[in-house]
């Protein structure tokens, strides 16, 4: 099991603009996720990336004509209707003119006409054309018709201008398309996760703190919003952007934390604590920066807040399913599930930190999932993103019991 991307098949056409270079890095990352991608290059298109580059990336010969030999005379309906997701990046105003007055006289707009799947379609021109009001007719016309439209960004175009009409990053485009292929299993659930490390500063410019990065907590936030949750992220320092269509609340201390997330979590259905929260504080802080000097310094610390204890207090009286994280370097499974029988939780995610290519600061991790009165599912070594969404799978089971009853 992976991601929603894998295992997927998504057809990108690409047409003539100067943006064509960045769909190179977006196939280069659709099949590192696994997805079965097949190309479309415009005759204009191949004035600005070669077949070969694209060959190189997906493993796949890309499409060109309707009558190269690589085609059939129902490749355009094999290629739509076998689809999972259709996407045309860049978006020129000729295809989205085409599409949106039914005009087919090439590969590309003819396959368009016969997919059955889901299209996004990725505007990039020049923000002059962008903003025709022929252009913004045919985009507000696709829009109504049930295509998915990606607004392009804005700064400064290849032209020089500055403006709307840069074609979103790679990595954008690779989210919205996770988005639209994950299951809407959890619309209308309030899901609550923290992320990142806390700070507990002695003095101005020092502080107690870890080495998390965040990232397991973002793919959590990430993957429940795009499974149509509302997610609130409550999030220490970190240097990640929130993800698209999250509440984010940013969080230095402890007890900032526990405040953020004790104003959430009578209002939640999952909470999935994530975030690696300091267990001490200095007890004294001190207003100026400490000063080199001849005499030892000896720090006395005091214990901070236990949110996920608080939490598995305040779920025997409001029903809610909470997820915890153990990471550990010793025991691993025995000491994980004396934490979720002490604190009352339902679900908790182990990670062996000691093990390479797992817990802090890298996009992959290797958990095991805990659920309490089931068995244990060891993930196998995954991205973080898949791993949110097996941690998810899990929930919406228990979600699924809870809303039961008794």
């Amino acid at each position: 099991m992976g991601g929603p991307v894998s295992q997927k098949h998504i057809v990108v056409g690409v047409c003539g603009g100067i943006a064509a270079y960045k769909v190179l890095e977006l196939l280069r990352l659709l099949t590192k996720e696994g997805a079965v991608v097949d190309v479309i290059l415009t005759k204009n298109a191949t004035n600005f990336i070669t077949a070969l580059s694209v060959e190189a990336l997906t493993h796949r010969r890309p499409y060109i004509s309707m009558f190269d030999p690589l085609c059939s005379p129902y490749t355009h309906i094999e290629l739509g209707q076998s689809s999972d997701l259709f996407l045309i990046a860049p978006a020129t105003a000729n295809i989205l003119g085409k599409i949106a007055n039914g005009i087919a006289d090439d590969l590309l707009s003819t396959t368009v006409m016969a997919t059955t799947a889901p299209v996004l379609l990725c505007p990039s021109m020049n923000e002059k054309m962008f903003l025709n009001p022929i252009v913004q007719h045919n985009l507000s016309k696709l829009k109504a018709m049930g295509y998915y439209v990606m607004e392009p960004g804005s700064g400064e175009l290849a032209c020089g201008a500055t403006g709307p009409g840069r074609l979103p990053e790679p990595q954008e485009i690779l989210e919205e398309i996770s988005s639209l292929l994950s299951p809407k299993d959890l619309k209308g659930v309030r899901c609550l996760v923290t992320a990142g490390p806390t700070r507990e500063f002695a003095d101005p410019v020092r502080f107690i703190s870890n080495p998390s990065s965040g990232k397991m907590g973002y793919a959590l936030a990430r993957a429940a919003a795009h499974r149509g949750a509302e997610v609130i992220l409550i999030s220490g320092p970190t240097h990640l952007s929130p993800p698209k269509g999250v509440k984010l609340v940013k969080v230095i201390s402890t007890l900032q934390m526990r405040d953020a997330v004790m104003a959430e979590a009578r209002r939640s259905d999952i909470i999935i604590k994530a975030a690696a929260v300091s267990d001490f504080r200095p007890k004294m802080k001190f207003e100026h920066k400490i000063k080199k000097d001849t005499s030892p310094l000896i720090m006395e610390l005091e214990e901070n807040p236990d949110i996920l204890r608080e939490l598995g207090e305040l779920k025997r009286e409001h029903n809610f399913i909470l997820v915890g994280f153990a990471a550990e370097s010793q025991d691993l499974v025995a000491n994980a599930q004396k934490k979720l029988l002490k604190k009352n939780l339902d679900v908790i995610v182990a990670n062996d930190i000691k093990m390479e290519g797992a817990g802090f600061g890298v996009d992959t991790n290797q958990v095991k999932i805990i659920v309490k009165d089931q068995g244990i599912l060891d993930s196998g070594l995954r991205s973080k993103d898949e791993i949110a969404h097996l941690i998810l799978d899990k929930v919406k089971g228990l979600l699924g019991e809870l809303h039961k009853g008794p």
